[in-house]
């Protein structure tokens, strides 16, 4: 009996992911911010020449089991290098990103399981002029993206995924073997992954990057956060220093928030268990990877910020 499982992370940049003047190519319009992929994942090698995502890692495998035993396995996997798109408005050329060879370390093999790791990625076409944290100080050259991916396939057919790990930019969506959206990555750091990531800090150096993987939103959740970063109204962005308030109790106002994701202390975990005191009430929506805030009514929480953070703020009305 063969039993075959896969999982596959997709990578793309959001909106509002870059700051300073690195983001003057993305606000000025030759380069592009990305939509966020579906809740289901399309054909893989149509979504790579389609500009759309900048690299996908496909780990697939399979074992072969006789008499509840494993007896032979493989993989099938591999990296798939998007294309950056450049141009204005809907004059747009791709150009294909530059692929690292993928990475793959000796399954751990048993008679009951075999675990199997795939690292993927490149790097933009472009030069990126910047400095760095550390000699030689400034690099022309841009830094690598990549997803560590591994996936266990057990003797019963049962298999489970993992994101060992991936560079701090751009956004990683992971999804399962059939093709759903199952987490994410959550941590989009352009500052670290502009300043640090090259030479020995890749899996093609000496190191990996750890990865911080969370739940996947609501559909709801994810409709709601592309409206507020891409919708009509261009959301203030702004940064909350650590221990700074994202709100507080009794505080009232007319905005509505989208928070980082970030390990936060607060009254009550989800924030769907905080009830406004407020005579018109909204329906109240589950909060996971994004942290919708209504600010219209008065919390019984205050949600300090354990981390630096950046939110996006845009009022309400602008947000039917």
């Amino acid at each position: 009996m063969r039993y075959e499982s896969s999982t596959t992370s997709v990578s793309w940049i959001p909106s509002e992911a870059i700051p300073g003047m690195m983001r003057l190519p993305f606000d000025l319009g030759p380069v592009h911010y990305d939509d966020p992929p579906g809740d289901r994942l399309p054909d893989i090698p149509t979504l790579s020449r389609s500009g759309a995502v900048r690299f996908i890692n496909d780990l697939r495998a399979w074992v072969e089991v006789e008499n509840g035993l494993i007896v032979d396995h493989g993989n099938s996997g591999r990296g798939w290098i998007g294309k950056t798109k450049l141009g204005f408005g809907s004059r747009k050329i791709l150009f294909s990103a530059i692929g690292m060879p993928d990475l793959r370390s000796e399954p751990e093999a048993g008679k009951l399981s075999v675990r199997f790791v795939q690292t993927s990625g490149g790097r933009p076409a472009m030069p990126l002029p910047r400095k760095l944290n550390r000699p030689p100080f400034v690099q022309i050259v841009p830094p690598l993206v990549w997803t560590t991916l591994a996936l266990t396939i057990k003797a019963d057919g049962s298999s489970k995924a993992e994101v060992i790990g991936a560079s701090p930019f751009p956004r990683h969506w992971i999804y399962d073997d059939a093709g759903r959206l199952a987490n994410k990555v959550a941590v989009t750091d352009f500052k670290s992954w502009s300043g640090d990531i090259f030479g020995e800090r890749t899996p093609w150096g000496a190191e990996d990057s750890p990865a911080f993987v969370t739940e996947v939103e609501t559909a709801l959740e994810r409709e709601l956060s592309q409206t507020i970063m891409r919708g009509g109204a261009k959301p203030k962005v702004r940064k909350l220093k650590t221990g700074e308030a994202l709100v507080e109790q009794g505080e009232a106002g007319d905005e509505r928030k989208q928070d980082e994701v970030d390990r936060q202390r607060n009254d009550s975990d989800p924030i769907i268990h905080q009830r406004p005191q407020a005579s018109k009430r909204r329906p109240r929506v589950p909060q996971r990877r994004f942290r919708l805030v209504y600010v219209r009514r008065i919390w019984h929480a205050t949600f300090p910020k354990v981390k630096p953070s950046g939110i996006a703020v845009l009022r309400a009305s602008c947000v039917s």
